[in-house]
């Protein structure tokens, strides 16, 4: 008896998945002849393809399983990415993380959540395939950047030497690494805890400014929990240090994928820690000298920079004072986190204006001479804020050349709402229907305060990112 033949289904792994859509990028092959390569059907390599940006996401996250054909999602999605948060502060303490750990974290992370569920061994083990978790005796906290191999060729020191007529303005970057008093109020100096340090990079057109890195010394803020670190505004580092290897693969990677060719200016201080550093393919790197000359980043841009975060810093703390009666300044400033940072860092780093940035980098002799100053000369300073004198705003912005005040680091207090959770507790993560509510009651609040028809617009675009986002 013929047994009817039956086609055998054959799934791709992330892995080959990559491969096919680096295979449709770089060549000429239709889907059809894509598919016959790797003896699939066509329609699975158009789903593939549909699927592009998630696919490349999970491949360049470092966390997804390579390997692993099918991914399903979790009934619990919240309580996997809690608990995958609650994971890498665990692995930041070196602490030793085990199954029965995890299981009984997953537990009370889910009672918080308001949630009945009981974690399984079974769950468990899908939960570490789906997140590509792995046990081990004192974990590491890996870097914001995913690790990469050094490409082969010639490093970067093999190199002829450089110089700026090389390359074109838009190919020039210049980077800075700026210590920031992230809650500072004024005529009160901040301490060492509540320090710290900011990498902005943007090249010499002003066209392109690279997301912020920052990093501090808490390991892992309460602040951050539940937050996926792609949807924050800027990296985070738990160091004080700036991890320049890692930064600069990163750098090195989105460069390669755009096919450029370009250059950035460091200080010869920072070349001489990088003195072991793998040769980058498609960054050089420009020393500058060490005789304290011109700095890699033009210090109007960095200036910019940090009066605009002050000046987001001071209406933040007065919208709080005008909710909670009779807290004083200082009060107000206790309570903003990193989170906060990160954000009113990647707001300030927005509106420092391009054509500042432009005349800046001719001004100090970062650009080639080929440059033409922009015509529109944008101002670096915002309007000085109500209760303050230009000099007073102006020694604010430059509070972190003043000696810090020393102190014992304590936890951050966060909001009065995040207080009141109670000590060494978390909030419940904010659900859809959560989102959707907030909408509804910013809207009636603009209704009801005689806004402009131009607020309006920006919260319309606002309410559809979010519906749609809820609909996914």
């Amino acid at each position: 008896m013929e047994l009817s033949s039956k086609k055998k289904l054959h799934a791709l792994s992330l892995a080959e998945k990559i491969q096919v859509l680096e295979l449709l990028d770089e060549s000429k092959m239709s889907q059809s002849e894509v598919a016959r390569r790797f003896q699939v059907s066509q329609p699975q390599i158009s789903r593939i393809c549909k699927n592009k940006e998630k696919l490349l996401a999970d491949w360049c996250s470092g966390t997804a399983n390579r390997e692993r054909k099918r991914k399903r999602e979790s009934k619990y999605s919240g309580i996997d990415e809690a608990l995958l948060c609650w994971y890498h502060i665990a692995r930041a303490k070196a602490w030793d993380v085990t199954g029965p750990m995890l299981l009984h974290k997953a537990k009370e992370l889910a009672d918080i959540m308001g949630q009945d569920f009981v974690p399984s061994i079974g769950w468990l083990v899908r939960w570490k395939r789906r997140n590509n978790v792995g046990f081990g005796a004192r974990h590491v906290l890996a870097p914001p950047f995913p690790p990469e191999p050094p490409p082969p060729g010639p490093t970067s020191q093999a190199q002829p030497p450089l110089s700026l007529k090389d390359f074109s303005p838009e190919d020039i970057f210049g980077c800075a690494e700026v210590p920031l008093l992230y809650r500072a109020v004024p005529g009160r100096g901040g301490g060492t805890c509540d320090r710290v340090q900011v990498l902005l990079c943007a090249n010499s057109r002003g066209t392109e400014k690279r997301r912020l890195l920052v990093s501090g010394l808490q390991a892992a803020p309460r602040c951050l929990f539940g937050v996926s670190s792609e949807a924050l505004p800027a990296f985070y580092h738990p160091d004080l240090g700036i991890p320049w290897s890692e930064w600069l693969a990163q750098f090195d990677r989105d460069m390669g994928q755009q096919g450029r060719q370009v250059t950035l200016l460091l200080a010869a201080r920072v070349l001489e820690e990088l003195a072991g550093l793998p040769g980058l393919s498609h960054v050089r790197l420009l020393p500058l000298s060490a005789d304290g000359g011109a700095p890699s980043l033009p210090s109007s841009v960095v200036r910019a920079f940090k009066t605009h975060y002050r000046h987001r810093l001071l209406s933040k703390l007065a919208a709080v004072q005008s909710r909670r009666a009779g807290i004083s300044l200082a009060e107000a400033g206790a309570g903003i986190t990193v989170l906060d940072a990160l954000h009113m860092a990647a707001a300030a780093w927005a509106k420092v204006p391009p054509q500042l940035i432009v005349s800046s980098f001719i001004q100090e002799g970062l650009a080639p001479r080929k440059m033409v100053p922009s015509p529109e000369r944008a101002s670096e300073m915002p309007p000085v804020p109500s209760g303050l004198s230009l000099q007073e705003f102006a020694r604010f912005v430059d509070l972190e050349g003043e000696e810090p005040v020393a102190g014992v680091c304590k936890e951050e207090t966060g909001t009065e709402d995040e207080q009141g959770a109670g000590e060494g507790s978390f909030q419940p993560l904010p659900t859809k229907a959560d989102a959707l509510q907030a909408l509804g009651t910013l809207r009636r609040w603009l209704e009801c305060n005689s806004t402009s028809p131009e607020l309006f617009e920006k919260f319309y675009a606002c309410e559809e990112e979010v519906e749609q986002l809820c609909c996914l």
